[in-house]
Parts: C-alpha cells; sequence; structure tokens
C-alpha cells in the first residue's frame, strides 16, 4: 500500500513548465515533490521540437547538444501561391532557433529540478484535488492503480493541455472549439529540407493553421500540420491535409514515415484566473501558449520560474492564499500577457483571411527590412503596398 505523503509544494506534471517550477521553488529551499503520470518523462513526444533560444538564459537553461538536433539560421514562410518570406531566427518567433529532442531535453529540465532538490515520483496520476475550507490543500493520487494522498499547501497544476487541476479547482478553463487546433506530425526520413531553415506554409492547405518541416538532420524532418479544430471534422481530416500537402511535394512525397504524433493545442487567449487558493496554474494549463505558432515551451518556462519563486516563498511564510499568489498572476502577465493577447487577436484575423489575401501579405514583405518582427510592424509594411488589405486590422497598426 503507498503511504500518503506530505511537501510544502506540490506540482501536478512533469512538463517544462512543471519541472521549471519544481526547479525554482526547491533552490528557493521549498520541499518539493513533482508527479507525473507517465512511466518516462518527455515520451511519447508531442510537439514539433522547434524552439527559440534567446530566453533560456533567463531561466537558467544552458544549451546542450544532448538536446540540440540543429541550430537554424531562421524561417521560410510560403504562401499559398509559394511565394517565399525569410526571417532571421531573432526575429522568426518561439519555434525557431533550435529544433531539438524534446524528450532528451523534458529529461534535462527534470534532472535540474532533481539536482536542485525536488523529489520526483512516477507513474503518479492525480485523480482529484482534495479541499478544506474552500482551499486546496492537496491531491489524490494513484501510483500502479494504488489510491493514495499527497498533502501540500501549495499545489501547481501543470498537467498540460488536457488540464483538469484547474477545472477540479474550480477555475475556468473551457475552450471554444475555435480556439483549438487539431495537430498531425510525421518524423520523415529521405526527404529533401534545408536543415538552415524551419518553413512554414499558409493558406487553405491548412484551414486556420499552418503546415510545418522542422529539420532535424540532412534528410530527417519532422513535418507537420495544425488545422484548426472548428473548421474540421477530426483528426482524420487533419491527416487527409497533411497527406494531400506531402503528395504535392516531390521533396517529401519520397521520403519514408518513421514516426506519428497526434494531438490538441490550444490557441487560446489566457486564462483570465491561474490562481485560487491553495493551487496555481502554470504552462499548458493555463493557457499560456502563443496562439500564432501553437508554441508553448519558452512560455512555460518563464512562468514556471515566477511560479516557483512565488510557491516557495508562499509555503514558507504559511499564505498560500490567492491574494499571496498574486504576485504571480501579476507577474507571469507582465511578462507574457501582451503578448499572448496580440497575438490571439492576430490569429481570429489571420484565420479568416482568403489564399489571395495571404499571398498579398507575403508579396508585400519581400524586400522590407523589419527592425523587430511583430504583428504591428508587418501590417504597417503590408499598408504600404495594398492598403485595402489593412482596413480591417486597424486596432493593431
Amino acid at each position: 500500500m503507498v503511504q500518503d505523503l506530505k511537501t510544502d509544494v506540490l506540482v501536478i506534471g512533469a512538463g517544462p513548465a512543471g519541472s521549471m517550477t519544481a526547479k525554482w521553488a526547491a533552490k528557493a529551499g521549498a520541499r518539493v515533490l513533482m508527479i507525473e503520470k507517465r512511466q518516462e518523462i518527455g515520451s511519447p513526444v508531442r510537439c514539433g521540437e522547434g524552439m527559440s533560444k534567446d530566453w533560456l538564459n533567463e531561466v537558467g537553461i544552458a544549451p546542450s547538444t544532448r538536446w540540440i538536433n540543429v541550430e537554424v539560421e531562421g524561417a521560410r514562410i510560403f504562401s499559398p501561391s509559394e511565394k517565399v518570406l525569410e526571417i532571421n531566427e531573432r526575429h522568426a518567433g518561439n519555434e525557431v532557433g533550435y529544433v531539438v529532442e524534446r524528450d532528451a531535453f523534458d529529461k534535462q529540465l527534470a534532472i535540474d529540478a532533481g539536482n536542485a532538490g525536488a523529489e520526483i515520483l512516477l507513474k503518479t496520476a492525480a485523480t482529484g484535488v482534495i479541499k478544506e475550507g474552500g482551499k486546496v490543500v492537496g491531491v489524490r493520487a494513484k501510483q500502479f492503480g494504488e489510491p493514495f494522498e499527497i498533502r501540500a499547501p501549495v499545489t501547481i497544476g501543470a498537467d498540460g493541455f488536457e488540464s483538469q487541476v484547474g477545472r477540479w479547482a474550480g477555475i475556468p478553463t473551457n475552450l471554444a472549439l475555435r480556439d483549438m487546433d487539431s495537430c498531425l506530425q510525421y518524423r520523415m526520413t529521405n526527404v529533401d529540407c534545408d536543415v538552415r531553415y524551419c518553413d512554414f506554409y499558409l493558406g487553405k492547405v491548412a484551414p486556420g493553421g499552418y503546415v510545418w518541416i522542422f529539420p532535424k538532420a540532412d534528410g530527417l524532418a519532422n513535418v507537420g500540420i495544425g488545422v484548426q479544430l472548428s473548421q474540421i471534422k477530426g483528426m482524420a481530416e487533419a491527416r487527409q491535409y497533411l497527406d494531400a500537402w506531402i503528395a504535392k511535394h516531390p521533396a517529401y512525397s519520397k521520403g519514408k514515415k518513421i514516426d506519428v504524433v497526434g494531438g490538441g493545442v490550444s490557441i487560446s487567449p489566457p486564462l483570465k484566473q491561474t490562481v485560487t487558493d491553495g493551487l496555481m496554474l502554470v504552462g499548458d494549463a493555463a493557457r499560456m501558449i502563443d496562439p500564432l505558432t501553437g508554441g508553448g515551451i519558452a512560455n512555460g518556462c518563464i512562468a514556471g520560474k515566477i511560479c516557483g519563486d512565488v510557491a516557495a516563498r508562499a509555503a514558507a511564510a504559511g499564505t498560500p492564499s490567492k491574494e499571496f499568489f498574486q504576485q504571480y498572476e501579476k507577474g507571469w502577465r507582465v511578462r507574457l500577457e501582451e503578448k499572448l493577447y496580440r497575438n490571439w487577436l492576430a490569429k481570429e484575423k489571420l484565420c479568416s483571411l482568403s489564399d489571395e489575401t495571404f499571398d498579398k501579405v507575403v508579396d508585400a514583405l519581400q524586400g522590407v527590412k523589419l527592425e523587430k518582427l511583430t504583428v504591428h510592424n508587418i501590417l504597417k509594411a503590408v499598408r504600404d503596398k495594398y492598403p485595402e488589405i489593412t482596413k480591417e486590422f486597424e486596432a493593431f497598426i
């Protein structure tokens, strides 16, 4: 029989946001327990495996060849007519910089958390929160089918896109269909990919989303698609779109599939509330994924550092209240919220654009040197050549 446990800070989920929270809470002196429902951290991989790199130092992650496959120069954006816009990695967003082995990356972050002092339990799933006096004081859990309780003054929900912890605690986490993407990805060998770039194909080839190519090595790439769930009937239709794109591109149609993964991604605005008495949400569970790119690693790690620090101080002071947790709520919002919300508004508009308009946008950006690649700057450049396109985007300019 599994024994009931007590700790200062309980982290549910050992993805990047969870491990980062656990690491920084442990470094701040808290007793930390992180639980993961799977038997192996980082596996199975459900990720395009591209990420930017300018944020790594901010959260104390050292780049390593143990988890970096390729360092790319930038991104290529392909319009529906396949006119190409090249962007250097510094301006290309949260998905471009490194292409990584995501399972190895996740394991390294868990190693860092363990080395900082956090305890880790695998094959351990939360089955419900424990509330006393309206406050979350821990969770009911199962390990290898055996039920037990874990009590902690501070509980962190880092349980990803399908997060149940927030809902159990009474935090609204529901998503509209237009705020979800259905994603499917093949790892393919024997392809002609360019290891200098991550490639993105826009338009009706992927309604409400895009097709991506993330090179893993010469001849090896992740080839995937994200499609807005409100525009398709299910994963099978997402696969049909991806297969149709591959069939039309000889560099990939000759490839061999060696891996396939699928799942959902939130492309929503961030939650209006990510804390309650005794509990904080972080990462994908708090809808911190960039709605424009679907990338969530950087945001989850940045918020995780803030969350871990606040969690440790709350546990030490004996003040795990919603009011105390406003330090986290305000902290991550100052750092991330404006861009997340602006990109959600941009996503809402982009999902309604025709292929003809996408072609004009990419055409307008040919040869334009942008100091910083933002929605605002892109639209200003487009307005100079196709002013009629930008009328409905005036709020962004």
